[in-house]
């Protein structure tokens, strides 16, 4: 999938033209005549949902299927705190930040507590693109530089400063002249040398921005590297690479969309596995449990840099429905302890998946952390081949089987499993079931 995108990966490519017309395909037909070219949809048959509860979904036709992958509603669809929150509050007020309201002061002093002492100040978004470009915007007021360096396959937004650093997006989205592309740390092909390689080739960036004279502002990472094929690493993988962009002038923003809010299981925030101590954390996706809100925190005296010159105000970020959303995500989070089952359950599934190896020769590494894993599968063991078409013929056969997911990766070889926090132990059986058959299904 060298040269494509995130995008196109596990995407629908259109009927085929025999047959009477179905209620689907006329959706889709209408869809696609109002909604244009830019949108892709998931599976070669999409999939018609209508209703969401936990970790569970159903379409049109009240089929159910396990969601393996939405990290967007984080505590699970429809999680019935988030519904009640956002119905109070939206019966009371909604406005802008340009009114005092304390809903969003006391959010914020509950999100600082999860950060070290020295992040200490939030400003809010709608959107994770949006965080990561006013994150970009803040790292290079403060370090009057200009350079960012991403991983080869990273995703940060859809903004023009983001989308220009998220080589995801494929071949026909150029990227920044000031961008610096640097292979992802992989321990299953690099083994224990991968975070020096890494650090290393942060080192040869930098010589190259400085070079050119754009100097380093930022890595921007994601610190599960999940676009990159989910790559955990060992703890600490990364903190090389965050010491070299630290010497060569620059900061560390932490992309924590996805692995943020005790995903992993081992930290609350996904930085902290590998000790990067970032200046700057951007946070998405998981926050509102599917309201849109998004954040930005950091150090003072980083964000200062910008703030004190360029006044920033952004409509909808930090309203108060949206910040009752956050709060009931938060509140749920620590109250039910679901850092802690991410790491009990995500290790009962990576047990099991790692199980399927015995019987499954596609089957090359499974790996993660918490209720985030990546399932390599490979043509060859010895060589390591990504298998990226049996890769997109095992989710279809996941899809009929009733479990959704999608792929990751430079080859699009990884199937990328993030179920909502709601999925239990009890959910593992079908899951595991449906895998197997599929796998089977796909080697002979």
């Amino acid at each position: 999938m060298s040269g494509s995108s995130i995008m196109e990966a596990n995407s629908f490519r259109g009927f085929a033209a025999d047959g009477d017309e179905t209620d689907l395909q006329r959706l889709i037909g209408r869809r696609q005549r109002v909604l244009g070219g830019a949108y892709r949809l998931f599976y070669r048959e999409p999939v018609h949902l209508v209703r969401g509860e936990g970790a569970r979904l159903w379409d049109a036709e009240g089929r159910e299927y396990i969601d393996m992958y939405n990290n967007v509603a984080s505590l699970g669809h429809c999680h019935p705190a988030v519904v009640a929150a956002v119905t109070e509050q939206m019966s009371r007020l909604n406005t802008h930040t340009r009114y005092v309201h304390e809903t969003i002061v006391d959010y914020t002093e509950r999100l600082l507590e999860t950060f070290p002492a020295h992040i200490d100040r939030a400003m809010y978004m709608c959107t994770g693109s949006e965080a990561n470009d006013l994150a970009i915007r803040v790292a290079r007021q403060y370090t009057g530089h200009r350079g960012i360096i991403v991983t080869a396959e990273a995703y940060h937004g859809t903004s023009d400063l983001t989308s220009g650093a998220s080589p995801a997006l494929g071949s026909g989205q150029p990227l920044a002249p000031e961008v610096r592309t640097v292979a992802a740390p992989d321990t299953y092909r690099e083994g224990d040398a991968a975070g020096a390689r890494f650090a290393a080739d942060v080192r040869a960036a930098i010589a190259d921005l400085d070079e050119h004279g754009y100097g380093v502002a930022a890595l921007l990472v994601d610190s599960i590297l999940s676009s990159d094929g989910v790559l955990p690493g060992p703890r600490g993988m990364l903190s090389d690479a965050a010491a070299a962009v630290r010497a060569g002038g620059g900061v560390v923003i932490a992309d924590e969309v996805q692995p943020g809010f005790g995903r992993t299981g081992e930290t609350f925030w996904g930085f902290d596995r590998h000790h990067l101590d970032p200046e700057i954390v951007t946070l998405g996706k998981p926050m509102g449990n599917g309201m849109p809100v998004s954040g930005l925190v950091a150090r003072g005296d980083v964000l200062a840099a910008f703030s004190d010159h360029l006044p920033y105000f952004n409509t909808f970020g930090g309203n108060p429905v949206s910040m009752a959303a956050a709060s009931a995500v938060l509140r749920t989070l620590q109250e039910e302890r679901l850092m802690e089952h991410s790491a009990r359950v995500g290790a009962e599934l990576l047990e099991r998946l790692s199980m399927l190896a015995l019987t499954h020769p596609l089957v090359g590494d499974v790996r993660g952390a918490g209720l985030f894993i990546g399932f390599e599968l490979v043509t060859d063991r010895d060589t390591k081949e990504p298998a990226t078409v049996a890769a997109l013929r095992v989710l279809e056969e996941l899809r009929r089987r009733g479990v959704l997911t999608s792929v990751a990766g430079p080859h699009g070889n990884v199937l990328k499993l993030r179920p909502p926090l709601a999925f239990q132990s009890s959910d593992i059986d079908p899951v595991i079931a449906a895998l197997d058959e599929a796998l089977s299904v796909v080697e002979h």
